[in-house]
């Protein structure tokens, strides 16, 4: 799911774009073998992978690669598009167990980026064992690439004019526009790749890929929009399916527009575990796909509000050398950031400052180190009076293409929205007062799709059940502010064997906000196939706003692994620390390791 609306990890990965942020033809009912469909089994694409040293210096220690697909896996024999992938070999080649495939996020999240920016964030003992892989899916980055514009140039120039989010009638009106003007381009430019992108689409190039690597089973890591591509995946393949960590969900019904019985319509609830209220719940209950917005349905307001809630309650009970936007107390924090959000909408019009700052709040509580505390600097900066930075076309073309169309490419494409513009301000009444001023954020990204000009043409929509070889494992924090916790609650009763592992912490994602209790329960999944036991919570390795000497042992237990309520968990201890986060001695685990030859 996005992160910002300028330098964005599209959850969890870093792209451009108002909403790069993260369905219609229902499968034949044949038998689970086959459920891929032509193009998907098990390696009769013919990919091959020739492997050579990665161009680009951020890829240093890197293989790249290029693989040829069907464009339409109902077509083989057709249009073949390319996909760049990308592996990092195990480091310790004699305890080498196979091949991991990871995707960070979007959808529109390019992998040739993500895998060497995230690489460092995977425990040591899957660099050590595990081939890792990525790639950038279909449509984006440096595969065949949804590109609506002839440069980069051309590119970055046009999305500098457009706010994060209009405020206000006029601006309302121009970024309609805008976006139409994009839909427009794309049509022009590829209107056949622009049906065939949807998430299946990508799942069924991940199965050519898996058998390319010689798996037989797809061992997998995916988080934030790649945890809908893994449940895509485990129903489409559910055979094939190894060891899938499925980290920061996204709903898959809720991604589809697929509504739930009333009687599951929640509110907000404790612990984060945030759910569907007001105009989401209503549009799930009576079956309105279209009459609310992806992000909406998904609760992604939801969770920013509670994530937001919590970022300034720990920021008012800090001090300010730890939290420099603290007034003291969490109620004067809460006061005062209330203030502040009061005296930015009400500059005059033309202004960008108030829906910049609502962005970059937005997305900077993603990340918990060093995210929070930028999101206090650039508060009490803006409370000092210190004016953002006017925004405008950098100097130098960036040295990619930015792609910030890619997302909606994926998203409008198979996600039903609203199709006339004319919804989005009722949205946005309705969505704020349920949530805070972030869900104009929300509500605004997911504008563009009105206008978009394809659909898919070969969705998944389901069903999810399908029970698969082996149990998913499901990963989410409480307090997470674009996928909230409800909705890795539902992932995990929606899919046909799945084990739900809870983070009790803050911002999108366990690989970006790291445990190493999460860390220890994901390498036993991978490498013994074991699941965490029923109800097995963890918490982070250093609360916001802490000293580093307030982390947890790397290979101390948390109190629900040791047969404590969970509600009594701890925020934060301070033990001697004799390893980094992730880093523990598998050897002394007994039972974690398979057994030795």
């Amino acid at each position: 799911m996005p992160r910002t609306a300028t330098a964005t990890r599209i959850p969890l990965t870093r792209a451009v774009g108002a909403a790069a942020g993260a369905l219609v033809l229902l499968l034949g009912t044949v038998g689970p073998a086959s459920a891929g469909g032509p193009g998907g089994g098990g390696g009769d694409g013919g990919v091959v992978l020739r492997w050579q040293d990665c161009p680009d210096v951020t890829q240093t220690g890197f293989e790249c690669a290029t693989a040829n697909v069907p464009l339409d896996h109902a077509r083989p024999g057709d249009r073949t598009i390319e996909l760049a992938v990308i592996r990092h070999r195990a480091a310790a080649p004699d305890k080498r167990v196979g091949t991991l495939f990871f995707n960070p996020g979007g959808p529109g999240g390019p992998g040739t980026v993500g895998l060497p920016e995230l690489y460092d964030e995977f425990p040591d003992e899957l660099r050590d064992r595990y081939d890792i892989v990525s790639w950038d899916p279909r449509g984006v980055g440096e595969s065949t690439a949804v590109r609506c514009f002839d440069t980069a140039g051309e590119a970055v120039a046009w999305h500098a004019k457009v706010p994060p989010f209009p405020v206000g009638e006029r601006e309302q009106q121009a970024y309609v526009a805008a976006y139409a003007d994009l839909a427009k381009r794309c049509e022009r430019r590829d209107p056949q790749l622009l049906r065939h992108v949807s998430t299946a689409d990508t799942a069924r190039d991940l199965d050519l890929l898996r058998a390319a690597v010689g798996e037989e089973r797809l061992q997998y890591w995916g988080v934030s929009y790649g945890t809908l591509l893994g449940a895509t995946y485990a129903n489409l393949f559910p055979e094939r399916v190894g060891r899938l960590v499925l980290d920061g969900n996204v709903d898959p019904l809720a991604w589809m527009g697929q509504a739930r019985a009333a009687d599951e319509v929640r509110a907000v609830g404790e612990g984060g575990a945030v759910g569907e209220s007001g105009a989401v719940g209503e549009a799930r209950a009576v079956g309105e796909a279209g009459a609310v917005n992806t992000f909406l349905r998904l609760g992604s307001h939801l969770g920013s509000a509670d994530t937001l809630a919590q970022f300034l309650d720990l920021c008012g009970h800090a001090p300010v050398t730890s939290c420099v936007f603290s007034a003291g107390t969490p109620a004067a924090t809460r006061d005062k950031y209330d203030t502040l959000m009061r005296r930015l909408a009400a500059r005059p019009a033309g202004d960008g400052t108030y829906a910049r700052a609502v962005s970059e709040v937005r997305g900077g509580l993603y990340t918990v180190h060093p995210g929070w505390a930028g999101v206090a600097d650039l508060l009490e900066s803006l409370w000092s009076g210190r004016p953002l930075l006017e925004p405008g076309v950098p100097a130098s073309v960036p040295a990619r293409y930015p792609g910030f169309e890619q997302a909606f490419a994926v998203m409008c494409a198979e996600s039903p929205n609203p199709r006339s513009p004319l919804s989005y301000p009722e949205l946005e009444r309705r969505a704020v007062a349920e949530s805070g001023a972030l869900a104009r954020w929300w509500v605004w990204a997911n504008e563009p799709c009105a206008a978009w000009p394809a659909r898919a043409a070969d969705p998944y929509t389901g069903p999810w059940n399908r029970a698969a070889a082996h149990p998913v494992l499901v990963v989410n924090t409480t307090h997470d502010p674009s996928t909230p916790y409800r909705a890795g609650q539902n992932m995990a009763e929606e899919l046909g064997n799945a084990r739900l592992l809870t983070l009790d912490g803050y911002g999108h994602t366990a690989l970006d906000n790291p445990s190493a209790c999460v860390g220890r329960h994901v390498v036993r999944y991978f490498l013994t196939g074991a699941p965490p036991p029923e109800g097995a919570r963890c918490t982070q390795d250093l609360p916001p706003f802490a000293p580093p000497t307030a982390a947890p042992s790397a290979s101390e237990p948390t109190r629900a692994q040791a047969g404590t309520p969970a509600g009594d968990l701890p925020r934060a201890t301070a033990p001697d620390r004799t390893l980094p986060p992730g880093a523990w001695p598998l050897e002394v685990v007994e039972g974690l390791l398979p057994p030795r030859a």
